[in-house]
Parts: structure tokens; sequence; C-alpha cells
């Protein structure tokens, strides 16, 4: 049996206890107090709320759902809030449902669940449940992607204040700056065999198809078939950048020169230099190695169903 097998959703009139984690700052729709209205003239009863200023401060609210034995998890935010929840409801088998106020909102439009608030709670209470895999980086959980060196480099230089302003064109823009990035010395060892050795600019590894920026890196890939997509980019300066951006946004990732992909469950990854590596959009720090894999079917969540 498929590891997306649905399961069958909860009746109207029976949620159960359902909980809402959200980040304060982020909107969709009506805001906060329209999704609480949803809610209730949904016929939610029982509700539990928690709001926060910052992703990296939902894990602790989500583990106070998880006392309170919450029956699913609403997550309001972006990509960061996601993961940051995601990564705290791995393996518990409570459902978390995605409510996309984010910048870019990746995981949720990779999996069909729309910027549009009704239909978000629709899917969220009444949707299939869906067990999905997650990578897993370091000893953190990541639903859409990870990435060191040239990603990384971008994504640390995205800041907020530039990332709010400007969305989606601060990836542009800080791509530019980092175009001429340096190439390292990188080793990628995959399920026990070395890969690739030698010089790279980049190293991503991806969950679902489409990653940072709208970028459609990896084809083939699907967050239930128990692996990783892992890609490795040799692009050096502008052209060799613009060339394999043009390939990839054309969904031909794998006829460009200065790309190489395959699919794991286990990878390492050692660097000559320090790298900055991020997660779902976030930067974490610099790094020389990497351990990184894939916990098949660790993330029960509400989708769309097939015919809609």
């Amino acid at each position: 049996m498929s590891s997306a097998t649905a399961e069958a959703a909860p009746s109207p009139t029976g949620f159960g206890t359902v909980a809402v984690v959200a980040h304060r700052r982020k909107t969709l729709g009506g805001g906060l107090d329209a999704l609480r209205t949803e809610l209730l003239g949904a016929g939610v009863e029982d509700l539990l709320w928690y709001e926060v200023p910052k992703s990296r401060k939902a894990p602790k609210k989500v583990r106070k759902a998880l006392k309170k034995d919450a029956d699913l998890v609403f997550v309001w935010g972006g990509d960061g809030m996601v993961q940051r929840c995601a990564d705290t409801l791995a393996g518990s088998g409570t459902p978390m449902a995605i409510l996309p106020a984010g910048t870019a909102n990746l995981f949720a439009a990779n999996l069909g669940i729309p910027e549009d608030l009704p239909e978000a709670v629709r899917i969220g209470l009444h949707g299939r449940r869906r067990t999905l895999d997650l990578g897993r980086l370091n000893g953190e959980h990541f639903a859409v992607m990870a990435g060191a060196g040239f990603d990384g480099d971008l994504i640390r230089d995205a800041d907020r204040d530039l990332k709010g302003r400007f969305g989606r064109l601060a990836y542009m823009w800080t791509g530019l700056r980092h175009v001429r990035g340096d190439l390292v010395g990188t080793r990628i060892t995959v399920d026990g065999t070395t890969w690739f050795d030698g010089d790279a600019s980049c190293v991503l590894f991806g969950n679902v198809g489409t990653i940072t920026g709208g970028i459609p890196a990896f084809d083939d890939a699907r967050p239930d078939n128990g692996c990783l997509e892992v890609g490795v980019s040799t692009a050096d300066g502008a052209v060799d950048w613009a060339r394999t951006l043009s390939r990839m946004a054309a969904g031909r990732s794998e006829e460009s020169p200065f790309l190489r992909i395959t699919r794991g469950r286990k990878i390492k990854v050692r660097f000559a230099a320090p790298r900055t590596y991020e997660l779902d959009g976030g930067a974490r720090g610099e790094v020389t190695a990497l351990k990184v894999r894939v916990m098949p079917g660790a993330l029960t969540l509400a989708c769309p169903d097939p015919d809609r």
C-alpha cells in the first residue's frame, strides 16, 4: 500500500481538539480573526490558540498542543514556520494542516494547498490525510529542501527586511550578488558510495520538485517515495548560472552540464571550507560536514482530495 493512501476524513461534527499555531506577523485572507471565525463556523468547538512573533518559537507551542492531545494542528505562516512545526510533529502521528500565509509557501504549493483561507481551512478539516516523508539534516527535519553553498548564502542574505518588502524578488536580488560564489572542494557519499568528488558551488537536497524562488529543480521528486533528491552544481559565474537556471526553469535540469542529480536515502557531504547551509528557506550557519537522510512517512498532512 502506498504511503500516500488516504485515511478517512473527520466527520463534520467530530473534529476533536483543534490547535492553531500562528506566526502573528503573517497574513492570509482576512487575517487571524477571520481564521477563528472560519473554524467556529465550521463547527470546531474545542480550539487551542497559540500565536508567536517568530517561527523559532513555534515548536514550544506545538509541544503544548500535543500535551493537550490536539487531534489536528493548523500552522499559519510560511515555509519557515511549517518547517519548525513539522520538525516537532515528526513521528507523532498528529496531522498538520497548512494555512499558507508566508512569502513563498513552497510546501503548500507543491501539494496543491491554495493561498485561500476558506479553502485551506476546509482542506485542513475535511481533506485526506497523507503520510509524507521528511528530510533530516544534522538532526533537524525539513519538508521542502535543504542546501549549502550558493543556496545557503542566498537564503542567509535575503534577510527578513528585504524579504518582507520585496518577497520573491529578494531571492533574485541576492542571487545576483552571489552568482560569483566560490567553488569549494566537495565530496558527496550517497548510500555508502562516493557519488561526487570535486569542486562545487552548491549542494541541494529536495523532498519536492519546486524549491527556493519557485525554481523547478527536481523534475521527478515525490514527498512519499522514501527517498530524497540530491543535486550538485559546478556552475561558476553569471553565464554558467544563467544556463543552469534556464534549464531548470524549463524542467530539463538533467540536461545542464553544470548540474548532476541523483536520489538516495542517506547522504554525507564534506566541504574543504565552511559553507552556509539552510533548511526550507531558513539559514542555519556554516559547516564543513552534512549528514542527511530521509525519514519515510514522518509527517501526516491534510491535503486536497485528488479530484479537486
